[in-house]
């Protein structure tokens, strides 16, 4: 196995690009913020809490997805919203992850009369903010002895929706009433793309990238396809939540009809028995096994970051039993472009890195393809500035890791 140490992970610089920040609060906070707004928890105690909903091990990803529930519950005004974002923050800068990709779903905070889908994204951008100004203006960023901090928004649209998830939503469904319910989910998508472009070009926030999450089966993306073509009209960055529940199809469904540059998880992209498209069994568009070969292939070259999430995968996918089982070692084999990201650090109980360390346990990775690793999430990053930029930070990210890699390795 891999001599790479988690002292060595701790100090390197590091992304995380798949973070739900619904669902990677601290847990203390979780229960003071639901004490204040009257939440009721099923225990407000953090072993309680472990216990009954961030369990170690679920069911299913629809079982995975009930903590969110609550943890949205606590999230419908500025002040809660900023303090979870500046405290993700804050925590990931204390384990050296230099770059985050903060993503959530705006319109499940929205709130009749008080609180605006755009509100919620202007108050996860300024806990960000202060988190990033405090570590940028410290003693020991200015005189280069740590790297600078930035981040990136990314708004989730959902493959799903009904009026419960929150006022908006309500709103929506009754003021569409004669509408089928697939279809006001994809208005809802096609409004928040629009939120985004405004955001991102007119107020200048750095809303960088836009992603449909939520229970994949049965929801495919195409229908969010007008928008993602919003967002790619208006050179907004696109991931996909795909392959977690479904397989190739889906993925490259996400590719081709919703332009994605990025795809979350792409756990069974190497799964033959997901695939359901009948032109692929029947053999119209080859078999099976020379779909995936050739889908493989053009993901590949054409650099399409996969954010992959092991613990979390292990949590919703029971038929992955361990992370040397995981098609990571595939994917990594077929030289795609690998990030290791978290998912969701309290719901899936993890970090980034713990998700680094438990992949060089369990996968015999050298230092050139962890380097690689690391590599690929600065490089697939949607980071807010220009490419100039990202690549002075890919260089300084290079410099920063060559040095601590020296110091271990010789």
């Amino acid at each position: 196995m891999s001599k790479i140490t988690r002292e060595f992970i701790e100090r390197i610089p590091k992304t995380d690009l798949h973070l739900h920040l619904d669902g990677s609060l601290r847990l203390s906070t979780l229960i003071e913020l639901a004490k204040q707004e009257k939440v009721e928890l099923p225990s407000y105690t953090e072993e309680g809490l472990k216990e009954l909903v961030f369990k170690e091990k679920y069911k299913d990803l629809p079982d995975y997805l009930q903590g969110f529930g609550l943890t949205c519950s606590v999230l419908k005004n500025a002040e809660n919203l900023e303090r979870v974002a500046y405290e993700l923050a804050m925590d990931n800068i204390a384990e050296n992850v230099i770059y985050i990709e903060a993503r959530f779903a705006p319109q499940q905070h929205f709130v009749n009369g008080k609180f605006s889908v755009q509100d919620s994204v202007r108050a996860v951008n300024k806990g960000l903010k202060r988190a990033q100004d405090e570590r940028n203006n410290s003693e020991a960023v200015k005189s280069g002895k740590e790297l600078p901090f930035h981040y990136g928004i990314i708004n989730c649209a959902m493959r799903f929706c009904n009026r419960f998830f929150s006022d908006y939503y309500a709103n929506l469904f009754d003021s569409l009433e004669a509408t089928p319910a697939r279809r006001v989910v994809g208005i809802a998508s096609q409004e928040l793309a629009r939120i985004t472009v405004k955001l991102a070009h007119d107020e200048g926030l750095p809303v960088v990238g836009f992603d449909l999450a939520g229970a994949e089966a049965g929801w495919p993306a195409i229908d969010h396809k007008k928008a993602y073509d919003i967002a790619h009209y208006n050179f907004i960055k696109k991931t996909v939540h795909a392959g977690e529940a479904f397989g190739a199809e889906s993925i490259f469904q996400a590719i081709t009809e919703c332009h994605a540059d990025r795809i979350g998880h792409g756990t069974h992209l190497f799964n033959v028995d997901k695939i359901t498209d009948e032109r692929i069994l029947s053999g119209e568009h080859g078999d099976p096994e020379s779909y995936i070969k050739r889908l493989v292939d053009y993901i590949a070259c054409r650099r399409i970051t996969l954010e992959v999430c092991p613990t979390s995968n292990l949590q919703t996918l029971p038929e992955i039993k361990s992370i040397s089982e995981h098609p990571l070692k595939k994917m990594l084999e077929n030289k795609l472009s690998v990030t290791i990201c978290t998912d969701n650090r309290l719901v899936s109980r993890t970090t980034p890195t713990d998700e680094l360390q438990r992949v060089v346990e369990n996968i015999d990775i050298d230092n050139k393809t962890f380097k690689n690793i690391i590599t690929a999430g600065f490089k697939g990053s949607f980071y807010p500035g220009t490419y100039l930029e990202k690549r002075t930070l890919v260089r300084q990210v290079m410099n920063r890791y060559e040095a601590i890699e020296k110091e271990f390795f010789g």
